[in-house]
């Protein structure tokens, strides 16, 4: 039903982020409002219109038919403490109110030693029962892998997970054989063509999946299915709205094993959404939403985009993504 979908009215945003994450200094993307209400098209600026039309695909199942019914009530969440300094970790993770923190490392080449004393500022902050994972982005080699998973594992007195320490799927298996600390798959899995692979190949001991880049929450669970590993669902720097269906990404999984990293609110220095439809975790979780929450007009006015090419770059983008979305879905 996208033809049901108001995308001439789309509105456009920018909300600063309160430290650098993933590259970025603001979080920019589009609502869009369908007969089942709203949707979030947030594609990170740097993927082409064919990666992006997966992201379009979620906003659009969102906002047209809605999500599958959840198994749970309220879903566990880890903090995530970006590549910041060991105090302000100790302090994100100690005022989180979770028991599980995912900390960035290898932020930049040489790294380590900030990474260290990062890691073990986190598990001062969360004490002995607290789990501590990490998270590599994709940027160390086999060697390298090997060698900073062993003394970010003795720092943070155990890990839970390593996700994504190399980039291909022969890396992380190779990896996986010379080391005792579980190894996750994130962009292995929402980029690769057979998510079985990753399983196949023993690249993993944990597949993290967001719903955004794979296309929706339905598409998402077949994923899940396929790879055949316990399951982590990772938000993909949403607001409110687009954060709405990873949680009920989460709420449908048949088995939850481990705490979700659906807490990044905190990132953002605002939200689209007010009261208690904005999905901020309480006491380490957050409550499963039936339907999409609906964006605070004044909110929207504050962060709607003020520079009116980039509103335009935006707008044409959508156009081209839903051409790209259009193919995809007549070829499949």
């Amino acid at each position: 039903m996208p033809h049901d979908i108001d995308f001439a009215g789309a509105r456009c945003y920018a909300i600063p982020m309160r430290t650098r994450f993933r590259g970025i200094t603001v979080r920019e993307g589009m609502l869009v409002e369908g007969p089942a209400g709203w949707g979030e098209f947030c594609p990170f600026t740097d993927y082409d219109d064919a990666t992006s039309a997966a992201w379009l695909a979620t906003a659009i199942e969102q906002c047209t038919v809605g999500w599958p019914e959840p198994v749970r009530e309220r879903i566990p969440v880890n903090c995530t403490v970006p590549a910041v300094g060991p105090e302000r970790a100790h302090a994100i993770a100690a005022n989180s109110g979770c028991r599980t923190a995912k900390v960035k490392v290898a932020d930049h080449p040489g790294s380590l030693a900030e990474d260290l004393t990062r890691v073990e500022a986190v598990r001062d902050a969360l004490g002995p029962g607290g789990a501590v994972r990490v998270d590599a982005n994709a940027v160390w080699d086999v060697d390298t892998a090997v060698s900073h998973i062993g003394s970010l594992d003795k720092a943070a007195g155990g890990l839970e997970y390593v996700e994504q320490p190399c980039r291909t799927v022969e890396e992380l298996a190779a990896v996986r054989r010379r080391v005792d600390v579980p190894i996750a798959a994130d962009e292995s899995i929402r980029r690769a063509e057979d998510p079985l692979r990753v399983a196949v190949a023993g690249a993993a001991d944990v597949a993290v999946i967001k719903c955004a880049p794979l296309g929706g929450v339905r598409r998402s669970l077949g994923v899940a299915e396929a790879a055949g590993l316990p399951c982590v669902v990772s938000s993909a720097l949403e607001t409110s709205v687009g954060l709405a269906a990873q949680v009920a990404l989460a709420a449908a999984l048949p088995e939850l094993d481990f705490a979700c990293g659906l807490g990044t609110l905190s990132l953002l220095e605002g939200d689209l959404v007010s009261g208690p439809g904005s999905l901020r975790p309480v006491d380490g979780y957050l409550p499963v939403p039936r339907t999409p929450p609906e964006p605070d007009p004044t909110l929207l006015d504050t962060y709607a985009s003020s520079d009116l090419e980039r509103t335009a770059w935006w707008r044409d983008r959508l156009t081209r993504v839903r051409t790209a979305h259009e193919a995809t879905t007549a070829s499949g």
